[in-house]
């Protein structure tokens, strides 16, 4: 029997959700008040860091099951601070506090900063009707 493989993989979804962010910073940047587009790619940013954060013990489990205990370890301290920032920046986005939101933006830009976004990307605007997801996100919690 052969190998299955897994084409949307945790770690493929978590190189296009980090591509994404990076698009979501760059527009996000270009802002000079706010629109229900700037809550929008606020509100993805917190969303995708949530993702990837809840993404991190899946990929860690197959390190695990080969005793590579160290090694997951260290991938999880990579990313510990992606939950931290999607509460942050999830408070800041429903509480409107849009000085927090201008606070975070460097911090996780900064984490990001290796990540190369093309011009002629694919990723449209991921970041479209997300206000309205995380607004239902926090009702169902």
């Amino acid at each position: 029997m052969s190998r299955v493989i897994n084409p949307d993989s945790v770690g493929k979804e978590r190189t296009r959700l980090t591509k994404s962010i990076v698009l979501c910073i760059r527009e996000l940047a270009k802002q000079s008040q706010v629109t229900p587009e700037t809550k929008d790619q606020a509100s993805y940013i917190a969303l995708a860091l949530q993702a990837i954060s809840e993404g991190i013990e899946v990929s860690v489990v197959a390190w695990e099951k080969r005793d590579y205990w160290v090694k997951a370890d260290k991938f999880r301290m990579e990313w510990m601070w992606a939950g931290q920032l999607a509460d942050k920046m999830k408070a800041a986005v429903l509480g409107d506090d849009w000085a927090t939101i201008a606070m975070l933006m460097p911090q996780i830009a900064s984490k990001f900063g290796k990540i190369i976004v093309s011009d002629n990307h694919r990723l449209g605007k991921p970041w479209t009707g997300a206000y309205t997801l995380l607004a239902l996100h926090r009702k169902l919690q």
